[in-house]
C-alpha cells in the first residue's frame, strides 16, 4: 500500500491536531509534525516556556496556549469555541505523544462528544522506545506512568502490580529513582528482571539491564545514572502455580481450622495464601 503524500490543511475542516513532538533528539521531529505545527491557529502545550525554543528551532511561529493539569478543566470550553468557530488547534507535550501521563485527555473527550475532529500526527514515545530496548516481553504490556510520590502509596501501588504478568512500564524522575527502585525491590524482590532506560535518544542515554537489585546498585554507584529522565521496564511476575498456591492455602486452613469457624477461617486464608476463597471454603470441613 502506497504511503500517503501530506494533504494540504486548507484542505481539511477545523480539527484538532494530536502532534507528537521528539523526545530528545531534534531530528526526530517528522515533516509532518511540523507542517501541521506551522499552520494551525494556535499550539496548545504544557508549558509554554519549554515549547517554545523547540518549535523555533524548527522554524514554527503561532500564539501558544498553556494546558497542564491545574487549568485544563477551565481552557477547554475555550479551546472548544475555538475549535466550532472553523479554527484547528494543535496539542503537544513537552516531549514525545500527548496524553502519555500528560494533560489532554479531558480535551480530547471533549471535542469528540461535540463531534470535532480529532487527529494524530504520530511520532516518539519514551514508554514504546524503552520497551523496544529492553529485550523483555512486548507482546502485552502495562503502562503505569508515575508512581505516587510517597513511598507508602508507592509501596501499596507496587503491592497491587505485584503479580502482574504483563511487563510493566513507569516513568520516574532523578528527584525518586532511588526510592523508588528501594521500594520495587522491597515488593517485587531484586531477583526480578528489568531494564532502566535513561535520557532515551540524547546525548547521555544509557540502558542498564540487569535485576532490579543490581539496577539499584548501579545507580546508586554512579552519579551520572541519578540524572536525567527515566523509564523502567519490569519483566512480568511468573505465572502462578494455581496447584501449589491452592496446597498452601489448604495448609494455612488448616491451622485456622482448629480456632476459627470454617468460613472465617476460609476467608482468612485466601488473604494469607492468595489461594482462592470459594475453593478453601468448599473444602472447608475436610479441613476443620
Amino acid at each position: 500500500m502506497p504511503l500517503a503524500r501530506l494533504a494540504p490543511m486548507s484542505a481539511t475542516p477545523a480539527t484538532l491536531w494530536l502532534v507528537a513532538t521528539p523526545i530528545g533528539h531534534f531530528d526526530d521531529f517528522s515533516p509532518r509534525a511540523k507542517q501541521v505545527l506551522g499552520a494551525v491557529a494556535a499550539i496548545a502545550c504544557e508549558d509554554t516556556r519549554h515549547s517554545r525554543p523547540l518549535l523555533a528551532k524548527a522554524g514554527i511561529e503561532r500564539p501558544l496556549l498553556a494546558l497542564h493539569e491545574h487549568n485544563e478543566t477551565q481552557e477547554t470550553p475555550r479551546l472548544l469555541a475555538r475549535l466550532a468557530a472553523g479554527e484547528s488547534i494543535a496539542l503537544i507535550a513537552d516531549a514525545g505523544t500527548p496524553l502519555i501521563s500528560d494533560p489532554g485527555y479531558r480535551l480530547v473527550a471533549a471535542a469528540r462528544a461535540a463531534q470535532i475532529p480529532v487527529s494524530a500526527v504520530p511520532g516518539a514515545c519514551a514508554a514504546i522506545v524503552a520497551l523496544t530496548l529492553s529485550g523483555l516481553a512486548t507482546d502485552r504490556f502495562v503502562f503505569e506512568g508515575f508512581l505516587p510520590a510517597k513511598s507508602a502509596a508507592r509501596r501499596a501501588r507496587l503491592q497491587a502490580l505485584a503479580g502482574e504478568p504483563r511487563t510493566l512500564i513507569i516513568y520516574e524522575s532523578k528527584h525518586r529513582i532511588e526510592a523508588s527502585l528501594s521500594d520495587l525491590i522491597a515488593v517485587f524482590g531484586g531477583e526480578r528482571r528489568a531494564v532502566l532506560a535513561r535520557e532515551l535518544t540524547k546525548l547521555h542515554e544509557t540502558v542498564l539491564g540487569d535485576r532490579l537489585d543490581e539496577i539499584a546498585a548501579r545507580v546508586a554507584a554512579d552519579p551520572n545514572q541519578r540524572l536525567g529522565e527515566f523509564v523502567l521496564v519490569i519483566e512480568g511476575a511468573p505465572p502462578i502455580d494455581a496447584a501449589a498456591l491452592l496446597a498452601e492455602g489448604q495448609r494455612v486452613l488448616r491451622i485456622l481450622a482448629r480456632e476459627l469457624k470454617p468460613s472465617v477461617a476460609a476467608k482468612l486464608a485466601a488473604e494469607i495464601s492468595g489461594a482462592p476463597r470459594k475453593a478453601l471454603y468448599a473444602g472447608g470441613a475436610d479441613a476443620a
